[in-house]
């Protein structure tokens, strides 16, 4: 079971307890949740290393990291304002590894309730 840490203020408001949730069930795996929780036209860029663009390339992408699993999620911070949001924290996998994370987000529209587009940076720690 993953453990999940985050800051008192990690949920002030709907958008920003979506992010938590994303983040927090990307942390567990949960496929259907963050499939169901982004466009169609899903574009994922993950900097440094590749561009994701559609649901069905976001899709086996998030099948190809199923292999790692997570052991422990801290968010430090979740921000939101209008149609943009953002979140940074920790992730540390069962194999050890430490992985700190800031996570950009475009909204569908300003209600917040599908991701549009994703910009993650990810650096071993």
């Amino acid at each position: 079971m993953t453990k999940i840490i985050f800051s008192p203020n990690c949920g002030n408001s709907p958008k920003m307890e979506f992010l938590k949730q994303l983040n927090i069930e990307f942390a567990k795996g949960n496929l259907t949740f963050l499939i169901e929780s982004v466009t169609d036209d899903i574009v994922w860029n993950i900097m440094g290393d590749k561009k994701i663009e559609g649901k069905e390339a976001f899709t086996e992408e998030l099948e190809k990291m199923q292999s790692v699993k997570a052991a422990e999620l801290t968010i430090h911070q979740i921000l939101s304002h209008g149609k943009e949001g953002a979140a940074n924290g920790v992730i540390t996998m069962e194999n050890g590894k430490r992985y700190a994370f800031a996570d950009f987000y475009v909204f569908q529209n300003a209600k917040g309730q599908k991701i549009k587009t994703m910009t993650s940076y990810a650096i071993e720690v």
